[in-house]
């Protein structure tokens, strides 16, 4: 739900692409014994295809936008037992566009469990998100999304989080078509003044941030994590944000009605001497830029009842006390 780049990119290369073309290709790029190519997964921005060469399967995705490739790439050093993500075998040009040939995850989407499945994997998914927040990143600088050079360009993550306000190359004329919409332009102004007022407890430790944890890009198998996919959108800052992610966006899946997930990780954080200062106002925070963040990208896809849907949300956030 927070995909941000040119609305061109969401039709390419989709209408061009064939498990045939794709076969073809593939046999020119990798050599024989390309077989089972299928289409597989539900992304936005790329198109995806699973293949077997070998022994081995893989998932080859087509996108415009190589930049994402490239966050794949590196984050794939950042793979652990707690933090899968699958290995990038070769990224180049392919079709008028961009491809990434991937090691294949196997498992269900995280998305579709049910209440009970989610409650027996939340020590694997707070396993995870320990693992992001202990990976290093002394050889990378800055807040905020980060690009395929592994930089980001903000110099605090107060920064990063007001940007939001900025009408961007990605989403050129967002607040225009807002301001078009139903919802108009209001609750946006509303609620970046109390992120604004929010971003006073940010910290100023920078942390890996994959910051689209749901939408089909986390897999399962069991109570394990399985795989972690798509780094496009991923952040430099308050680790908190990945586990405001969940809560954010947990009325969209009622499955999950019964879970608390801010009370189960502060029950985590505490078995294992974690101390988290100002977490409500942190997590509060990153709640309302994350829905921010989705009205932007709803109003820029002219997706208007879905901006109706998350201004309410984010609204409420904002005004409580």
């Amino acid at each position: 739900m927070n995909g941000n780049h040119a609305t061109e990119s969401q039709t390419w290369p989709s209408s061009l692409l064939s498990p045939g073309l794709v076969h073809d290709f593939l046999t020119d790029r990798l050599g024989d014994d390309i077989r089972d190519v299928a289409p597989i997964g539900h992304g936005e921005w790329s198109k995806a295809f699973s293949f077997h060469q070998g022994h081995r399967e893989y998932v080859v995705r087509f996108g415009a936008y190589p930049e994402d490739f490239e966050k794949d790439r590196i984050a794939a050093p950042y793979a652990s037992g707690d933090l899968p993500v699958p290995a990038v075998v070769e990224i180049g040009e392919a079709l008028g566009g961009h491809f990434a040939i991937s090691m294949r995850a196997h498992g269900r989407y995280i998305d579709e469990v049910t209440s009970a499945e989610m409650s027996a994997l939340l020590p694997s998914l707070f396993a995870m998100l320990d693992a992001a927040r202990l990976v290093n990143l002394s050889h990378t600088t800055g807040y905020g999304k980060w690009g395929g050079n592994g930089n980001a360009p903000h110099t605090t993550w107060r920064d990063a989080l007001l940007a939001i306000n900025a009408d961007d190359d990605w989403v050129s004329g967002w607040r225009e078509r807002m301001a078009s919409s139903p919802t108009g332009v209001a609750p946006f102004a509303e609620c970046h003044a109390v992120l604004a007022e929010l971003t006073q407890y940010t910290p100023p430790e920078r942390h890996l941030i994959h910051s689209d944890l749901l939408h089909f890009n986390v897999l399962v198998q069991g109570d394990r994590i399985s795989a972690v996919l798509d780094w496009g959108s991923a952040l430099y800052g308050d680790f908190l944000y990945d586990v405001a992610w969940f809560v954010y966006w947990a009325p969209w899946f009622p499955a999950w009605n019964g879970i608390d997930f801010a009370a189960e990780v502060l029950r985590h954080y505490d078995a294992i001497g974690l101390d988290v200062s100002h977490f409500a106002e942190r997590m509060r925070c990153c709640k309302v830029h994350i829905g921010l963040d989705n009205m932007v990208y709803s109003a820029f896809t002219g997706r208007f009842t879905q901006l109706e849907e998350v201004a309410r949300l984010t609204l409420a956030l904002a005004r409580m006390e």
